[in-house]
């Protein structure tokens, strides 16, 4: 039931992703708000404590249908929960998706949308630089895939092997976190000021995310060398950085853009035009992201049957 609930939440999350635009819960971004105005009162405390209340008062109204629920929450019922719970939880925004409008802006060579849809994608500022671009775009899909949809895999799967309904509530759980640290990040951007509480909640909320994106991190830009070229991925694993004063959080994104651009193994042709080695690029980042995810779903399928996760 396990498997199968995640089955068919990722294949509904893939096929009509277009009709569930209201699954980016900007309505939560109010609560949020409100939670990081109350920690204002405390900024005495560690940052990270207002955070965690943050965490588990969002994750309460999952936590109480499922207790409320109690022993009817097998069979049926607990399918229809977790299909509606990973619906909410993969995401917010789907990545390929967004290389398709991307591709489709570079077609239209249409500067504004392209600027609007690569931002979308690297969640950042976007370089003028078109060759600059098309680098952070591949980069940032490789890291996209694991913040928006593996990370959420593994917590639904590892925490449900132990008990099956905790994996719905786990996979809610990392999706929170993301949720607070994007608005903690983006609230702290809108404030200049250096060390304000902002600041130092946006820090915690990074922390707490980056602590439960480091495993699936690790094992994502695993499977890259798997579904890509394995040569080139594992040696820009083993590749010495100087991210010695890197923040957690940073260390996994750089490993991900790192292993996973080597295992795409990209070259430049002479003649294709920059538009074409952009379209090239994201093409193919968005398709070993979707090789890898047809990997995770066979070595699930796997586990299931030998009775590693239920």
């Amino acid at each position: 039931m396990h498997l199968i609930a995640l089955l068919i939440g990722l294949l509904i999350e893939r096929l009509a992703t277009q009709f569930f635009h209201w699954r980016r819960m900007r309505w939560v971004d109010r609560l949020i708000d409100a939670g990081f105005h109350q920690a204002e009162r405390f900024s005495h405390w560690p940052a990270v404590i207002p955070v965690l209340i943050l965490v588990l008062l969002l994750v309460l109204p999952v936590f109480a249908i499922m207790y409320t629920l109690g022993d009817t929450l097998q069979g049926f019922t607990y399918l229809i929960l977790a299909i509606v719970v990973l619906l909410f939880s993969i995401g917010p925004q789907d990545i390929g998706e967004e290389v398709v409008e991307y591709c489709k802006a570079l077609q239209s060579e249409d500067e504004e949308q392209i600027q609007v849809a690569a931002k979308a994608i690297i969640e950042g500022e976007v370089p003028l630089d078109d060759r600059e671009r098309i680098a952070r775009v591949e980069a940032a899909v490789c890291v996209q895939a694991n913040n928006r949809l593996f990370a959420v895999v593994f917590w639904f799967v590892v925490l449900g092997a132990v008990m099956s309904t905790i994996g719905p509530l786990a996979a809610w759980t990392y999706r929170v976190t993301d949720l607070i640290r994007r608005r903690a990040v983006f609230s702290a951007t809108r404030n200049s000021e250096t060390g304000s509480n902002l600041e130092r909640v946006r820090n915690a909320a990074e922390r707490v995310h980056a602590l439960l994106a480091w495993v699936p991190a690790r094992l994502t830009a695993l499977g890259y060398a798997t579904a890509g070229h394995a040569d080139n991925a594992i040696a820009a694993m083993r590749e010495p950085t100087d991210d010695r004063d890197a923040t957690m959080s940073e260390h996994s994104e750089h490993l991900l853009a790192r292993v996973g651009v080597a295992a795409l193994a990209l070259q430049d042709r002479d003649d294709e035009t920059t538009t074409e080695r952009g379209i090239r690029g994201a093409m193919a980042a968005n398709q070993l992201v979707f090789r890898l995810l047809l990997i995770w779903a066979v070595i699930i399928a796997a586990m299931t049957l030998y009775g590693l996760t239920r």
